[in-house]
Parts: structure tokens; C-alpha cells; sequence
């Protein structure tokens, strides 16, 4: 697959968020398994706090990992040179 054709391809998407049982080693709680996709590959997760919370984070993880799929973007600092000094 090419470059042009991978920015074109599948976003990523949320699949499922579901309840989970805590972590071993995490502390006690309400936690959800998250499933994100984007064609053949798929990310697994796993978050703490109350489902509104952690559905509106996912989100924001899909949101950004999509923002890349596109390059960097944000800022951009740019500088110009100083004008020549008129010769008098």
C-alpha cells in the first residue's frame, strides 16, 4: 500500500468500550475494555472512571490518532530574515 493510499484508507474507530474487572495490579473501581480499529489493526485498552468519562477519552484517542494519519499539525513557527540595510 502507498503512502496516498493508506491517508485515504479506514479511520480509526471505536469498536467497543465495555465493563471490565479491575486490573491486579489497578486500583479499585469502575474500569472498561476498549477496542479501537483502522482496517486490519486494532488496539486494545483498558481505562478507570465512569463510562461518559472514558467513552469522551477513546474519542479523543481516535481523534488524535486519525489527526496523525495526516501528518503533524499545530503550530508553526516561522522566522524571517531582517531586511537589508539601505546603503546610503
Amino acid at each position: 500500500m502507498n503512502n496516498e493510499s493508506s491517508l485515504t484508507g479506514n479511520p480509526y474507530e471505536i469498536v467497543s468500550i465495555e465493563k471490565a474487572d479491575s486490573p491486579p495490579d489497578g486500583e479499585e473501581g469502575d474500569w472498561y475494555d476498549y477496542e479501537i480499529v483502522q482496517g486490519s489493526h486494532t488496539i486494545n485498552g483498558c481505562r478507570q472512571g465512569k463510562l461518559k468519562a472514558v467513552t469522551l477519552a477513546v474519542e479523543e484517542i481516535v481523534g488524535q490518532l486519525n489527526e496523525r494519519r495526516f501528518g503533524k499539525r499545530g503550530r508553526v513557527h516561522v522566522t524571517t530574515k531582517p531586511k537589508p540595510k539601505k546603503k546610503a
